[in-house]
C-alpha cells in the first residue's frame, strides 16, 4: 500500500516538474513584438508573433518592440555660425526594422539613438545662422533625419522623422531681432516710396510730351484745373488769363530783348 502511494507521489512530482518546465518555456508574443532567440549563447533566429516554445536552460530570448518610438531630445546649447547662443530641443520618430541587429549590434539601442540625436542636433545646427534656424526648419529637419537614418541603419533602426520643436533665444537677442526687422521694414518702405516717385516722374514726362504735341490739350487742361479750383470751398481768388495773351506777352518780351541786344553794341561804339 505504501509502495503505491510512493509511486503516485513520484508521478505527481514528475508531472509538476514537467508542467513547470512547460510554463517557463512557452511564451506569447503580441503582433508588434519579436523575440531574438539565443541557443547556448549563440543567435538562433527571430521568432514571433504568437506562441513560441523555448528549451528551458538552453535557450533564452529578448523581446523587441517594433512600434514607432517617439523620443524627446533634451534641450541642447547650440552656438550658431554667426556666434549666437540658443537652446534647441527636438523630437525623433524611429522604429526597429531588424530586431536581431537592434539586439546584437548595440548594447541599448534606445540610449544609443538618444545620444546620437543630441550630438547630431548640435553639429548640424552649429553650421547654420540664426536666421536659417528660424526660417528653414524643414530643411534642417531633413538634414538631421538623413544623418541619423544613415548612422542607425547598422543597428536595424529606421528614423522616420525629426522635428525641431523650440528655438529659445535670450531677451537681448529678441530685442535686437525686433530692431533689425523694423529697420528692414523702413528700408523697404523708402524703396517703395522712391520707386513711386520714379514712376510718377516718368508719367509726368509722358504727359508733358503729349500736351506739348497738341496745344489745344494744354488749354483743356487749364480749363479743367479752373473747374476743380472753383468747386472747392476756399477763399482763394483766381483770375483766369487766356493762354494766347500769355503767349503774346512772351513773344513781345522776347522781341524787346532781341532789339535791345542789337542796339547795345552800336551805342557803345559811339
Amino acid at each position: 500500500m505504501m509502495n503505491g502511494f510512493g509511486a503516485a507521489g513520484i508521478y505527481i512530482v514528475i508531472l509538476a516538474v514537467v508542467l513547470a518546465l512547460l510554463w517557463t518555456s512557452i511564451y506569447v508574443l503580441r503582433e508588434y513584438e519579436r523575440a531574438v532567440v539565443f541557443t547556448l549563447g549563440r543567435f538562433a533566429g527571430v521568432r514571433g508573433p504568437g506562441l513560441i516554445v523555448l528549451i528551458p536552460g538552453v535557450q533564452q530570448m529578448q523581446r523587441v518592440d517594433l512600434r514607432t518610438v517617439v523620443m524627446d531630445v533634451p534641450s541642447q546649447d547650440v552656438i550658431s555660425r554667426d556666434n549666437v547662443s540658443v537652446k534647441v530641443n527636438a523630437v525623433v520618430y524611429f522604429r526597429v526594422v531588424d530586431a536581431d541587429r537592434a539586439v546584437i549590434e548595440v548594447d541599448d539601442y534606445m540610449m544609443a539613438t538618444s545620444q546620437l540625436a543630441q550630438t547630431t542636433l548640435r553639429s548640424v545646427l552649429g553650421k547654420h545662422d540664426l536666421d536659417e534656424m528660424l526660417a528653414e526648419r524643414d530643411k534642417l529637419n531633413q538634414d538631421i533625419q538623413s544623418i541619423l537614418d544613415s548612422q542607425t541603419d547598422a543597428w536595424g533602426i529606421k528614423v522616420g522623422n525629426v522635428e525641431i520643436k523650440h528655438v529659445d533665444i535670450d531677451e537681448s537677442m529678441v530685442r535686437a531681432i525686433a530692431r533689425q526687422a523694423e529697420a528692414e521694414r523702413n528700408r523697404r518702405g523708402r524703396i517703395i516710396d522712391a520707386e513711386g516717385e520714379l514712376q510718377a516722374a516718368e508719367k509726368l514726362v509722358e504727359a508733358a510730351r503729349t500736351l506739348a504735341a497738341v496745344p489745344e490739350a494744354m488749354q483743356l487742361r487749364y480749363l479743367s484745373t479752373l473747374q476743380l479750383i472753383s468747386g472747392e470751398r476756399s477763399s482763394t481768388v483766381v483770375f483766369p488769363v487766356p493762354l494766347d495773351l500769355l503767349r503774346g506777352l512772351g513773344t513781345l518780351a522776347g522781341r524787346g530783348e532781341t532789339a535791345a541786344g542789337r542796339a547795345g553794341p552800336g551805342t557803345g561804339a559811339q
